[in-house]
């Protein structure tokens, strides 16, 4: 990358590193507001080496996905020259290979050095770093010599304001170009005073921008006490994570806004990227602080989904409205992709098949045909395995039948519709009936449950009762393996500024 285009750190606020907060919505919320660096939240090595970078090109993101199919890191060209990725390491060549990973799609590497919490000190990350600047330094230089983007990090002070003052003098000698200060010990928490003096002592002992963090619980309440905190640690740079998780809106000079119009910025910004539900719902209850067990609270706090979240903010039209925008693309991006005849796949005839329900009359679908010739021909019931894709948490369904497999190319938007598209694809290659409108009359399926009308009492209650039968056999032969989009932090896990 030209020097003229790599991010800066002199004279900036951004948004802090924050376990379970700094996903990509809250960071897009906050460059809205006047953040000019957001940061990710810590992400471990180890498990971002196994990931896979995927375009996605329905959410627009780039995704980086882990081989249990779990969006580990999502991001966008709207953030790309802004946000920082912060890494969990103990390594230097492990460190090295995530920051190539990632390096094309971010604007600079951070590395964790100062996070007490055991998930991170226990292996060697975090504040363990501090007691061990010989690993610190093999890790910075290696960044430093290996990539193109910016290479910074984040510590907390030491026991003595020499240690800290040595520490980040070497520090600056392998090349990064800015240290973050969180002016706590190690052993220290929020409702500790933040230590100004230190952050000051080190901010003029070096040439390289310091950024002060910490001030959130006593000094930073609004955006004219960014300034203030600045003047008093003497830092080049200030990084917010409590007060900016609170409000986001912290950043704004015009002032704060109130936090039931920033929790609707940031759903929107959650329903647009696919955020996880929980990640979501976790977010707007640390934005709702003490309101939390309102009534708005407890609706959040029950909600399972995103669409069930919108509920509680009245946004469910905005929600339908972006599914069916992505719906939109992702059918025009398939059909774009997809040819229209039987592929082998493996051991798996593939169609580019879309289940349209307008296509078929009310009582009927593909799967009863399928079932219904099933029978006919004294054959098993055909068998439905399911899978979720987590981009998108789309449905793909392959059928079995006669020991053949089938399946639509096309992922679908529930688990029925996936089902319904394979069984097309089935019946297509086969060369049976399917039973769309229009279709002539195969006589596979009760000729009056097809034309929606019955003339006789028996008539209809045998009719009814095979329908049941049917509507239990395809519910009976479907199997569901969902690969959820879960977050990557257990639920439980309490929030964390990564220090």
């Amino acid at each position: 990358m030209p020097v003229t285009g790599r991010l800066s750190f002199s004279n900036i606020t951004a948004l802090a590193p924050m376990v379970r907060v700094g996903t990509l919505p809250m960071r897009l919320l906050a460059l809205d507001y006047g953040a000019d660096v957001v940061y990710c939240e810590e992400l471990i090595d180890i498990k971002m080496a196994q990931c896979q970078r995927v375009e996605n090109e329905v959410l627009q993101t780039v995704d980086f996905v882990a081989p249990d199919d779990r969006v580990m890191f999502r991001t966008c060209e709207r953030e790309r020259d802004r946000v920082v990725f912060q890494m969990g390491t103990a390594d230097p060549d492990r460190a090295l290979t995530v920051a190539k990973l990632v390096e094309k799609d971010v604007a600079a590497v951070d590395v964790n050095m100062g996070c007490p919490k055991e998930y991170s000190t226990k292996g060697g990350m975090g504040a363990a770093l501090l007691s061990d600047p010989d690993k610190i330094e093999a890790i910075l230089r290696k960044l430093v010599a290996g990539v193109s983007v910016p290479v910074t990090c984040k510590i907390r002070i030491l026991p003595s304001l020499e240690e800290t003052i040595s520490l980040v003098q070497r520090i600056q000698k392998t090349g990064v170009t800015a240290v973050a200060v969180h002016g706590r010990f190690k052993e220290e928490r929020p409702r500790h005073p933040v230590h100004c003096d230190y952050i000051q002592a080190v901010a003029q002992a070096v040439s390289i921008p310091i950024i002060a963090n910490g001030g959130s619980l006593d000094l930073v309440k609004t955006n004219t006490d960014i300034e203030e905190f600045r003047k008093a640690t003497g830092a080049s740079s200030v990084m917010l994570a409590r007060a900016a998780m609170w409000n986001p809106s912290v950043f704004s000079s015009q002032g704060l806004l109130p936090v039931e119009t920033v929790m609707e910025e940031y759903l929107k910004y959650a329903i647009r990227y696919d955020n996880n539900a929980f990640n979501t719902k976790y977010c707007l209850c640390q934005m709702l602080r003490d309101k939390v067990e309102s009534p708005l609270g407890k609706q959040v706090q029950a909600a399972q989904t995103n669409a069930e979240i919108s509920e509680a903010y009245g946004l469910q039209e905005f929600y339908q409205q972006t599914q069916d925008q992505l719906q939109a693309r992702r059918d025009a991006l398939q059909s774009d992709s997809q040819p229209d005849r039987p592929v082998m796949d493996g051991d798996v005839t593939t169609m580019a098949v879309k289940f349209e329900r307008r296509e078929y009359p009310p009582q009927i679908t593909p799967k009863m045909f399928l079932l219904e010739w099933s029978r006919k021909e004294k054959l098993e019931q055909p068998l439905y395995e399911t899978v979720q894709r987590s981009q998108d948490r789309s449905f793909q369904s392959t059928v079995t039948v006669a020991e053949k497999k089938y399946r639509s190319t096309l992922w679908e938007k529930s688990k029925k519709f996936a089902e319904q598209a394979a069984a097309i694809v089935c019946l297509r290659v086969l060369g049976i009936p399917e039973g769309r409108i229009g279709e002539e009359d195969s006589g596979l399926v009760c000729k009056r449950k097809r034309q929606g009308r019955t003339n006789g009492a028996v008539d209809e209650e045998r009719c009814k009762k095979r329908h049941v039968a049917d509507i239990q056999q395809e519910t009976e032969t479907s199997e569901t393996l969902v690969v959820a989009n879960g977050d990557h932090h257990k639920p439980d896990t309490p929030p964390a500024e990564q220090p």
